[in-house]
């Protein structure tokens, strides 16, 4: 799953209006998914395997092949995205190394045989079949609605950013060498067939992508081939490569990966922070003042048994608190996700009633696509700061940028922040009375 990050190119307003884009879906190709809640999407998604063996056998532990050999899967997961519909999909302006890279493995090395600027569907399919080039497309559920829909469902269900990649690759040819990725993955063989090979990780659950030599990998724990229809999930850091074999003319898969910077130490270095600001205002032992010069020794050792035991005492704190309290991972997940499939139904999205008062009952009629948060008043710089109650959500975020990076990331926060009630000193926590839109 790419990195957030970067600068992305401008999209033209004609490419904004959703509910204006090119139909780009195959027909006579009904979903086999359930879209009525996140949790049935899910189920269905690793049909015929039940959610709690795959949690229980399979996430984060080991990869899971789900064959399918049924015509009516094969021809939705062929509708998601096709080697065919790149030319239309060209023509609405992609950029090498933003939208598309071409690419190949060469002597287990990755060659990057981008061009400059704007992707020419000509020159694309000249490096795809003279060339033996991959054509991987980058976040493809900026163009295909039901990536999108799929994509989103599977943000509610994890709690966590979902991003995709397609990768077509031509018959007797290798995108990539083998490497391991910092994502949970799943992959939907949609066209063609494909030759995978699964290794022990070096790196079990690795935090980073890398690329591993053959001479380190051994030999596979796992080699199959991949039918149209069939679906591949694998634990971050999962050593693997895959090539499309000879007699096949070529293979499309969407890979769709979730967990990136995931983990409980993420979230400890998001949440240890506020923990520490919080205790050290009832804990003086925290308030302290460092050793004179320690900041200037080369070597703190003698500092260990200190922190120790302050950890300790910060342990002691959360046992007896209510909560421990994480903001910068929800607001980025909040920031960053698709907002909410609806088609062109937009008016979905305009909020209904009076403004809210201290003693209202607030109706959520995204719960999915909301949170919420105590902390201080983000406009007051008073030495005493208030705390307020937040409602963040992302029913305005665009799908056009999913995944791909903000112009400025750090730019203000206008409009993500709702604020519902006053001050928490004078309202308490329990007095706001929330009605999840079921």
């Amino acid at each position: 799953m790419p990195k957030k990050g970067g600068k992305i190119a401008d999209v033209p307003k004609e490419a904004q209006a959703q509910c204006k884009r090119p139909k780009l879906d195959a027909a006579g190709s009904p979903s086999i998914l359930s879209f009525e809640s996140p949790d049935s999407l899910f189920k269905s998604l690793i049909s015929p395997i039940e959610e709690e063996v795959f949690f229980r056998e399979y996430w984060e532990q080991k990869p899971l092949l789900v064959r399918r050999n049924d015509v009516l899967v094969a021809a939705y997961y062929q509708s998601l995205f096709q080697l065919s519909h790149l030319k239309e999909l060209c023509g609405q302006g992609l950029y090498y190394g933003q939208d598309v890279n071409v690419c190949r493995c060469v002597n287990g090395k990755k060659k990057v045989l981008n061009k400059e600027g704007r992707v020419n569907y000509v020159q694309l399919k000249k490096d795809f079949d003279q060339k033996k080039a991959t054509i991987q497309f980058h976040q493809p559920q900026r163009f295909k609605e039901e990536l999108w829909k799929i994509q989103e469902k599977l943000e509610c269900y994890f709690g966590s950013l979902v991003g995709s990649n397609v990768y077509i690759t031509p018959q007797g040819s290798q995108g990539l060498p083998p490497h391991y990725d910092d994502v949970e993955v799943f992959i939907l063989q949609l066209e063609g067939e494909k030759h995978w090979r699964l290794y022990k990780p070096t790196v079990p659950l690795a935090r980073e992508y890398n690329v591993e030599p053959e001479d380190r990998i051994g030999s596979p724990t796992h080699e199959f081939i991949l039918k149209p229809g069939d679906l591949l999930y694998f634990p971050r850091g999962t050593i693997h490569q895959a090539d499309t074999p000879h007699g096949i003319s070529y293979s499309t898969h969407v890979t769709i990966s979730t967990y990136q910077n995931n983990s409980w130490g993420d979230f400890l270095l998001d949440a240890i922070p506020g923990l520490v600001f919080d205790t050290a205002k009832e804990d003086v032992a925290l308030r302290t003042g460092i050793p004179r010069q320690l900041l200037m020794q080369v070597n703190t050792a003698d500092c260990t048994k200190k922190l120790s035991s302050l950890l300790r005492r910060l342990a002691d704190s959360l046992e007896n608190s209510r909560e421990l309290r994480s903001s910068d991972l929800k607001k980025d997940f909040i920031m960053h996700r698709l907002p909410p499939y609806l088609g062109c139904d937009s008016d979905a999205l305009t909020p209904g009633g009076k403004l809210p008062k201290i003693n209202s009952k607030i109706r959520l009629q995204f719960r999915d696509h909301a949170i919420i948060t105590v902390e201080p008043d983000q406009e007051n710089a008073d030495e005493i700061r208030r705390e307020m109650v937040y409602v963040y959500h992302s029913l305005k975020n665009r799908r056009e940028t999913h995944m791909m990076g903000r112009e400025d990331d750090t730019a203000s926060e206008d409009g993500l922040a709702q604020q519902v009630v006053s001050e928490a000193a004078h309202v308490p926590w329990g007095s706001l009375h929330l009605i999840s839109d079921t």
